[in-house]
């Protein structure tokens, strides 16, 4: 029972897709890409030259094309910004007096004990203050 060129090429693309799920390494799921190109290649009559260049081609490309877009993805980080840094910037309307001894400001819904950044400053109630960081649960404010 002889088995055709398509069906080696799936097994070796099954094959390849196993360390990707294992390592997490895309490029593996690249060269299983470049597998099943090869073997849709096989299928359609093509000789083991051209499936090879194909696998080879389909492979480098999308190493080459995927992986620097994957790089600047990771290094970007994703822009969103949660817990008390997103906090961070946000206007608040001061409840109580705020100053060197604390006071209460309402934040984003939520009702937080403050002190103000400069210890000699105080905001009265009604007044809109930044927020500059979050110090436990204390917002420090300007």
């Amino acid at each position: 029972m002889e088995i055709d060129a398509w069906v080696w090429w799936l097994i070796g693309a099954v094959g390849l897709g196993i360390p990707l799920v294992l390592t997490a390494m895309p490029e593996f799921g690249m060269f299983s890409a470049g597998a099943v190109a090869a073997a849709v290649t096989a299928a359609l009559g093509g000789g083991i030259v051209v499936q090879v260049l194909v696998f080879v081609v389909v492979s480098v490309a999308l190493i080459a094309v995927v992986r620097p877009i994957a790089a600047r993805h990771r290094s970007q980080g994703s822009g969103f910004t949660s817990g008390v840094e997103a906090l961070k910037g946000r206007q608040a309307v001061v409840l109580e007096r705020v100053d060197g001894n604390g006071g209460r400001i309402k934040l984003a819904g939520e009702v937080w004990s403050a002190r103000p950044l400069d210890p000699d400053a105080s905001y009265e109630p009604g007044r809109q203050v930044d927020v500059v960081e979050i110090d436990g649960a204390t917002a420090v404010v300007i």
